[in-house]
């Protein structure tokens, strides 16, 4: 297998993430993005692949408020948790596709993922919000002029399961293959010697993303997570602490964005 050296991994540095008006910002990520472009900047020469993951949802989202209602027709607000009992006892009901919305909230608790938990909805297919932050963008598009290129890996476009890290949706979907393990993603990483990380949000789709990398322990000790490059979304700081546990014993990295990569 051809060997290269450096690869940056971008997850979802998107607007509705990344900007103050986004629909589900998360504070500090506009930072975030801001040092992630520094970085990018001074180890432009030694960066070999940019790799983005990009949220791309519909309206109608397992994970959106109109997707549920309670007893009195309401739909919950977001940062509602619903568990199986909850359902179970009445308090929230899936207004589509009922028996597999419901099927995938025990699954979510049987596998140990997080509860499933209600956003605002967010990074819409082809809106304003789903855009990389153009502090990322314009970066990478400096960087892409050297005759480099960088790949869009989407995820999340399944409505009927979630998909925080990037190499599979928390409960992969049967017939849809863009929910299972992205077997094309595991084999372009494993190429590179060192894979740079940062992203948004560090407490879901960046803890997901190191969780599953982790199932491989040939990746998990390439990994270098960019520590000042990603936040958490409030309430949630600690709901990943054992899965950065886990990855930092297991060889995962640590640096931050004035780092410059060694020639």
């Amino acid at each position: 297998m051809i060997s290269y050296r450096n690869a940056l991994l971008l997850i979802d540095m998107q607007y509705d993430f990344c900007h103050p008006e986004g629909a589900l910002y998360v504070p500090g990520a506009d930072k975030d993005v801001v040092r992630t472009a520094g970085f990018i900047r001074k180890n432009r020469t030694f960066i070999e692949r940019i790799i983005f993951t990009m949220d791309f949802h519909q309206v109608t989202d397992i994970s959106h408020p109109r997707f549920w209602a309670n007893r009195e027709g309401l739909h919950p607000v977001p940062f509602t948790r619903i568990s199986s009992q909850d359902i179970a006892e009445g308090k929230w009901r899936a207004l589509f596709y009922p028996e597999t919305a419901h099927a995938y909230v025990r699954n979510l608790e049987l596998q140990g993922e997080y509860v499933h938990t209600i956003w605002p909805e967010h990074c819409i297919m082809g809106s304003r919000g789903s855009a990389i932050a153009d502090e990322v963008m314009d970066a990478v598009c400096e960087w892409a002029g050297d005759g480099r290129f960088f790949r869009a890996v989407i995820k999340g476009t399944n409505p009927l399961t979630e998909h925080f890290g990037a190499i599979r949706a928390n409960i992969p979907v049967e017939d849809d293959d863009t929910t299972k393990v992205n077997h094309t993603l595991l084999k372009e990483l494993e190429m590179y010697d060192t894979i740079y990380l940062a992203g948004e949000a560090r407490s879901h789709c960046v803890a997901n993303t190191i969780k599953q990398l982790g199932e491989f322990p040939h990746l998990i000790k390439k990994l270098v997570l960019l520590d000042d490059c990603t936040s958490s979304v409030p309430g949630f700081e600690d709901i990943a602490s054992t899965i950065y546990e886990k990855a930092f014993a297991s060889g995962m990295r640590v640096c931050d964005s004035e780092t410059r990569i060694p020639d």
